[in-house]
């Protein structure tokens, strides 16, 4: 069925946006608010009624590490509360432009989850815990929690989260809803919070494949603020126009059974039932019982991701006004941090930290973990996969069902699969593919380079033949 940016068209765009609006309010207003949102626009009801273009005012959320020309972009932390630099980034240009209504700012893991290894997702100095609507005692993961839970209660149709490993995937999966992570260089990081220029993206987070679309395609485009974007306008398509319900047909996909075994008994089966309604519509499935060489990959990613921190953190800073965003430097958060008790009441700044430490963009160590990272997650790790195997995607699950979120609890993570697409700069979407003990899991579709209109027609043919998704309020 078409999507919710369908229907919205110029008699109800209004409408649609006022009654947004008024939720989002109803909702922070409660005792068990989701604390998904952090901030209203002020001209809700008057930019859906400039509104024009192809998505017809369809409202959506940013999530709070994205620039916008009229309100404060905090990353969740104290530091930036009074950080409004009046410029919108292009992705939020893009939206304008095609008439879409920015209802606000979604919640956020506080600085994109990149300032402590013990940091609590969904939780913001700014904005709170957000909480998972399937059970508020679990996790709504992150960094783009928010933005996730936002869109799987009704909040609105559509929301931008940000990834550099899983921030998109793994809370759109334990929320019970669509997430994509496109391929890094698809679409614009200018103006927004940084902490990685390798590995940083934008994508939807929405009810629907269709939905996710429809929405890459305004955002997708070059800026030549972006170096990474140089080919994008050059590699952009209409995916909405580009979803086949019949792709899965003789399509060879390529499942990563060696990334399955410690999954729940609930997960493995919704996941076995996910495989079968493939076969059922077409598709080929080969084995995959090895993985790729992945031995000190995460440890490569760290130097990459805590020397780019670093040196984008600082140059992000720098942009900023410096009569509204007093830190100007990492070494300056750190020291804020340390003097404001709100900031470390639930955790600490270890990865802060460890990246002031760091030695810069020319450092030996630095070039060399990017160089084998990327060489092991790309040509090495997808793309080896999908030669030898002869497949045009992979799939697993994405992540284990939503772990609570008490520290001394027993009930962790069983498993992701956003690494290698996250360090290659490759697509990746997830889509709801069942439950697990009355908690969404999802199903993930991944691809090689620039095959974003790929990877998404074969999880809109999924999603049509298994309608997996249930909102919140339907689950027993």
């Amino acid at each position: 069925m078409p999507g919710a940016a369908y229907y919205v068209d110029a008699g109800n765009r209004s409408y649609m946006a006022a009654g947004l609006e008024q939720a989002i309010r109803f909702d922070q207003g409660r005792t068990d608010s989701s604390n998904s949102v952090i901030r209203v626009a002020a001209d809700v009801s008057q930019q859906a009624l400039r509104a024009r273009g192809e998505l017809q005012g369809l409202p959506i959320l940013l999530k709070d590490n994205i620039e916008t020309t009229d309100m404060p972009t905090t990353a969740g932390s104290l530091a930036l509360m009074d950080n409004a630099p009046g410029r919108d980034a292009p992705l939020v240009a893009r939206l304008r432009g095609a008439g879409a209504v920015i209802l606000g700012k979604a919640n956020l893991s506080e600085w994109a989850n990149i300032r402590s290894s013990n940091s609590i997702s969904g939780w913001s100095a700014v904005g709170g815990q957000a909480r998972n609507p399937y059970d508020p005692e679990r996790t709504p993961c992150g960094s783009s929690a928010g933005s996730a839970v936002s869109v799987a209660i009704g909040l609105a149709p559509a929301a931008i989260g940000t990834e550099t490993d899983g921030s998109i995937t793994c809370p759109a999966s334990v929320n019970g809803v669509v997430g994509f992570k496109p391929t890094v260089g698809l679409v614009s990081r200018t103006h927004i919070v940084p902490i990685s220029h390798s590995q940083d993206t934008a994508g939807p987070i929405t009810t629907t494949v269709e939905d996710a679309a429809i929405v890459l395609s305004v955002i997708a485009g070059s800026d030549p603020l972006d170096p990474a974007t140089a080919e994008a306008d050059a590699r952009k398509v209409d995916y909405r126009a580009a979803l086949d319900a019949d792709s899965l047909r003789g399509a060879r996909i390529g499942v990563m059974r060696y990334a399955v075994a410690n999954y729940s008994a609930e997960t493995q089966a919704a996941f076995e039932r996910s495989l079968q309604a493939m076969r059922d519509a077409g598709a080929e499935l080969v084995e995959i019982t090895e993985g790729p060489n992945q031995q000190g990959l995460g440890a490569m990613e760290l130097t990459v991701l805590m020397t780019e921190l670093k040196a984008d953190l600082n140059t992000y800073l720098a942009s900023t006004d410096p009569a509204q965003v007093k830190t100007r430097t990492l070494a300056d958060l750190i020291a804020f941090n340390e003097a404001e008790p709100r900031e470390t009441v639930l955790f600490g700044q270890e990865l802060f930290l460890a990246a002031e430490q760091t030695k810069g963009l020319d450092d030996p160590a630095y070039l060399e973990a990017r160089a084998s990272s990327l060489r092991m997650a790309g040509a090495e790790g997808i793309d080896r996969m999908m030669r030898e195997n002869n497949v045009v995607a992979l799939t697993a699950p994405t992540t284990s069902r939503a772990w609570t979120n008490d520290p001394n609890d027993e009930d962790r993570a069983q498993g992701s699969v956003s690494r290698m697409p996250a360090i290659a700069g490759y697509p990746h979407l997830t889509v709801p593919m069942g439950f697990d003990r009355g908690m969404p899991v999802g199903i993930s579709f991944i691809g090689g380079k620039w095959d974003d209109a790929k990877v998404l027609s074969l999880g809109y043919a999924f999603e049509q033949r298994t309608h997996a998704r249930r909102a919140p309020d339907a689950v027993q």
